[in-house]
């Protein structure tokens, strides 16, 4: 069966945090979104990858230095 499609609110309670922050994240932090129509769209999958590799990490924990 093909993974389904979430909803900004759904992939938020999955991370644990806000429809705000995941907003903020898809402008700032290249998180993977599909748009369709004026809805964003997202699959676990993609979200735990770049959740894996980093990309919800605040600015300063990635920095060298």
């Amino acid at each position: 069966m093909p993974e389904p499609w979430l909803s900004a609110y759904d992939i938020a309670a999955h991370l644990g945090v806000t429809k705000d922050t995941v907003y903020t994240w898809i402008a700032e932090k290249s998180m993977p979104a599909h748009k369709i129509g004026r809805l964003w769209k997202f699959q676990v999958s993609e979200i735990d990858d770049w959740v894996r590799g980093g990309g919800a990490a605040a600015e300063h924990d990635t920095a060298e230095g």
